[in-house]
């Protein structure tokens, strides 16, 4: 079985970093240590280096993680030296991982004609089978550039993984997949992955870097807009906002106040694409009034003190590239390659076993693509909140979900241009135009009347986004809804338990946290929903939180905990929990359960063989029940900060159809992962 693949391109601007990255986010479900190895790198640091290792935290240095630079290789006269140092080093991180993905250099050195024989030698060297990319064009050239590739390989005498051509023109994609099949010298696995416009748009800070321009103001921290165009303001102000696309990134002399005061108005205006920066050049300053004004720009403004045809000459030479923390690029290249690359093939070809034990990047993984194969639609009320318009747009750029949010249109257009963001296929309800409303009225005036309310006060609740959104789940117009960002646990649950209600042979609707530790992924309930809940209920929880354990593909293990192990405590709290275990051990006894358990009992094996030997569930439990909410939401808190976990929750169960609650200090990765959750209980039955 491989134990390393070198992906390695046939030219420069391949798409190879995509496929690097769609390949390590693939081989992370199957491998509990992924490692990454580059032989040779264009500079220190290396950005693919740093997104591949941070976001997969891998535990190596990164200068570990490569061999030489261009500079050091171009030195090296003796190229049998240079192979030694590159296996030397490639031997030095081998035992640190399961499985190595090795990335080839990016013909950026001197001698760029030679290099991809030069990664076809050092694959051989590390006994590695390589995966070819090769740019895509016409069918005709597509097919060549095809042969072309495993010939040399061959000739090279290298094992051939696969060949992925990248960058398809969309337009071409069936005449080229058609050439391929037709081309006997292309018989074998090929990958096609369309070429998609937002991939190659650099950032606006990109930009700032290529050309050396000056950060005058960072527009709030939105330096990661993407340049989809760029405009020189050299017209009239009528006819230069005549030519404004979104994204466009506008270079403008200091001394025009007349074409910067008209790119502030794009940001406000849903009738002018908002621009996604100013470039600042020929030297001359604004007047004072303007750069007050350009100060609280909703876009970044950067200074070039060159002329402005010298400047335009210098933006073109950016180039995007995938930077650890551009989650929005990040999300287009993973959505790209899981939808075009069929990655159980590829998973059955690696001939990779998953691991017992889930980690956390495990369990991101699996719930986005578990969401993304059944996909549903999801409700977000919280429309003017900064995170949740991100969370959106990766969502959607990932294909995990349909979505809809809830506000004025125009106010979260405008918010979303203010941030750069492209809400492309998400749908836009206002609760108060809505033709709904008064459908969604009568439905909750007939289930909260015997409580008072009357058909005026229904008709101005539904007006409030958690309610008008709880009432399109519980309509079946959404599968679930997520909420919290903004609101109090109270406010995003309340409308739920009364509208939505819980499933039949439910007692108490419940909650738990995804707990993910740096090596694995616990369960915590009920540390949101139930004060101080009875035996019965306390056994409820423990049956829903394992099943919801199971469901996201934990192994429960349950920990009913307390303040005693076993027999060695009495008191009415620890015997509350003790009639607790029992009555789940009566209801479910193919449940690994235990209690009651302290903590240190449930999660450590040496304890555990102190206080509870021959338990099953002591040392090595997955799933752990909380005596009442002040013990669980303390508990939860004290592991998320020192532990420096990441806390995904709470996960509401219990009800006839989801919705979920996010923190007041959720970050975009919570709301995304809250949104994929959601949608993977709506697969369930009703």
């Amino acid at each position: 079985m491989a134990k390393n693949l070198y992906i390695t391109a046939m030219e420069p601007e391949s798409g190879k970093s995509v496929v690097a990255l769609g390949l390590m986010e693939l081989l992370s479900t199957r491998v509990e240590r992924p490692g990454y190895f580059r032989p040779i790198v264009t500079s220190e640091p290396d950005p693919a280096i740093e997104l591949i290792r941070r976001r997969y935290r891998l535990d190596a240095p990164p200068e570990q993680l490569w061999a030489l630079t261009d500079a050091e290789a171009l030195a090296l006269d003796d190229y049998e030296e240079l192979r030694k140092r590159v296996v030397s080093a490639y031997k030095a991180v081998e035992g640190q991982f399961d499985f190595v993905l090795c990335e080839g250099s990016d013909f950026g050195g001197a001698a760029p004609a030679l290099e991809f024989g030069r990664n076809a030698d050092l694959a051989n060297e590390l006994g590695a089978p390589v995966l070819v990319v090769v740019r895509g064009g016409g069918a005709e050239e597509t097919a060549t550039a095809v042969r072309t590739a495993r010939d040399a390989l061959a000739h090279k005498g290298c094992a051939l993984f696969g060949v992925v051509v990248s960058r398809v023109p969309p337009e071409q994609l069936d005449a080229v997949r058609q050439g391929l099949a037709d081309d006997d010298a292309a018989a074998g696995p090929v990958y096609l992955l369309p070429e998609r416009d937002e991939l190659a748009y650099p950032s606006v800070a990109e930009v700032a870097a290529h050309t050396g321009a000056a950060i005058a103001f960072d527009g709030d921290g939105t330096l990661d807009r993407e340049v989809r165009d760029v405009r020189i303001g050299a017209m009239s102000v009528e006819h230069f906002l005549d030519h404004l696309v979104p994204g466009t990134l506008v270079l403008v002399p200091g001394d025009r106040p007349d074409i910067l005061v008209a790119c502030l108005a794009s940001a406000v205006s849903d009738t002018v694409p908002a621009v996604s920066g100013v470039v600042l050049t020929g030297g001359y300053p604004p007047g004072e009034q303007v750069r007050r004004l350009l100060a609280s720009a909703p876009f970044p403004v950067l200074e070039l003190p060159v002329l402005t045809h010298e400047a335009a000459a210098a933006v073109q030479g950016a180039r995007a590239r995938l930077r650890p923390d551009d989650e929005r690029r990040i999300a287009t290249a993973l959505g790209l390659f899981e939808a075009s690359v069929d990655t159980a093939e590829l998973q059955s070809r690696i001939a990779l076993e998953r691991p017992a034990r889930v980690t956390p990047i495990m369990f991101e993984y699996e719930v986005l693509e578990r969401a993304k194969r059944e996909r549903r639609h999801i409700v977000l009320p919280e429309s003017g909140d900064a995170r949740i318009l991100r969370a959106a747009e990766i969502l959607r750029r990932r294909g995990v979900v349909e979505l809809t949010l809830l506000g004025d249109q125009r106010d979260v257009q405008a918010s979303a241009a203010a941030l750069g963001v492209t809400l492309d296929g998400v749908e836009i309800v206002d609760p108060r135009t809505s033709p709904l409303r008064e459908e969604y009225a009568g439905r909750l005036f007939e289930l909260r009347k015997h409580k008072g309310i009357t058909e005026e006060l229904a008709l101005d609740a539904v007006s409030d986004p958690n309610t008008f959104g709880t009432l399109m789940v519980d309509a079946g117009a959404a599968h679930g809804m997520v909420s919290g960002a903004e609101h109090t646990t109270a406010d995003t649950i309340r409308p739920a338990l009364q509208l939505i209600r819980a499933r039949p042979g439910v007692s108490v609707v419940s909650s738990v946290f995804f707990m993910c530790l740096a090596d694995r992924v616990l369960v915590y309930g009920d540390c949101a929903v139930n004060v101080r809940p009875e035996p019965a209920q306390l056994a409820d929880i423990a049956i829903s939180s394992a099943e919801t354990a199971a469901s996201f593909g934990i192994e429960p293990r349950v920990a009913m905990l307390s303040y005693s192990t076993g027999s060695s405590g009495t008191g009415d709290d620890v015997d509350a929990v003790r009639t607790a275990t029992e009555a789940v051990r009566l209801r479910r006894p193919d449940l690994e359960v235990d209690g009651p358990i302290q903590y240190d009992a449930a999660v450590d094996a040496g304890v555990a063989e102190l206080k509870l030997p021959g338990s099953k569930v002591a040392g090595h439990a997955t799933v752990f029940v909380f005596p009442d909410l002040a013990t669980g939401n303390v508990a939860y808190k004290a592991v998320q900060r020192s532990a420096h976990a990441v806390a995904v929750g709470p996960v509401l169960q219990g009800l006839r159809r989801p919705v979920n609650d996010l923190s007041r200090g959720c970050t975009v990765a919570d709301v995304v992962n809250t949104v994929a959750i959601t949608a993977i209980q709506a697969q369930g039955p009703d």
